[in-house]
């Protein structure tokens, strides 16, 4: 695995590249001027490239804190080949969530349609999206990884849980977790309290931030990207920040709950 200051290559060829996105780096440049993103390192990595024809086209465009795979064309060709299957939702994908709670069945759905807030009714954060009938289809299949009791948290219980999206909403996974009444651990849109997105926009992450959320970022990963028609897959571990906290708390906790 090749290392880059901001990312890990996973894998490479000729026409795309796969690689392990940390959290709270941006995928795109947001505005003129903005921060570094994802695409900035992928536009220095492959220069050559790109002197020679080639192009840079993210096709999984991961949300900022979340971290894991994303699939990247080098060629035009590749680009309408991914893209044309992600259309088709011929990509497989499977992502790990830490959660608040523990889930009452060890597989669950959810089949729940979503649609921005703020089209429906006044809101203090447009962007969030909501389970609502009117909204555009959404599925998800839950899984649940590891059950434990947080050492460092008086005894709150959470879970791993493997999700595989079977739509592509925006924050779909996100939503789908809390309206099954176990939200993301760090989720400051759909966590405890919407209004701890709100302060971390005015304040920055603070102390009382990390009482509420415990995590400065949603706790999800990208951790399988599969295209079953060219015959590819790839596979990432948890992100070493979540990784250390399950383990932290897993290993340490009085009680151990493994499925």
């Amino acid at each position: 695995m090749k290392i880059t200051p901001d990312f890990s290559v996973v894998a490479e060829s000729d026409e795309w590249i796969v690689v392990d996105k940390p959290p709270h780096l941006l995928v795109h440049p947001s505005k003129p001027g903005g921060g570094y993103t994802l695409w900035d390192g992928l536009r220095g990595l492959l220069s050559y490239e790109l002197a020679n024809g080639g192009q840079v086209s993210i096709i999984n465009r991961l949300d900022r804190e979340t971290s894991g795979l994303t699939l990247i064309a080098k060629t035009g060709a590749m680009a309408r080949t991914l893209g044309l299957e992600m259309m088709a939702r011929r990509v497989e994908k499977e992502y790990l969530a830490l959660v608040w709670g523990w889930p009452e069945q060890e597989e669950f759905s959810a089949d729940a349609p979503l649609l921005r807030r703020g089209t429906v009714e006044p809101t203090r954060i447009h962007l969030k999206q909501m389970v609502h009938p009117d909204g555009a289809a959404a599925r998800t299949r839950f899984r649940v990884e590891r059950r434990f009791t947080g050492a460092t948290t008086a005894g709150e219980r959470f879970a791993l849980v493997r999700a595989f999206p079977e739509t592509g909403r925006t924050h779909q996974i996100r939503v789908h977790l809390a309206h099954a009444g176990h939200p993301v651990v760090g989720d400051k849109l759909y966590g405890p309290d919407e209004g701890c997105y709100l302060e971390f926009i005015a304040t920055g992450w603070t102390p009382a931030l990390a009482t509420r959320l415990i995590l400065p970022r949603h706790a999800l990963h990208s951790t399988v990207l599969r295209l079953p028609a060219l015959d590819l897959a790839w596979a990432a571990p948890l992100s070493p920040d979540l990784a250390s906290w399950v383990a932290e708390n897993f290993l340490a906790a009085p009680e151990r709950h493994v499925l």
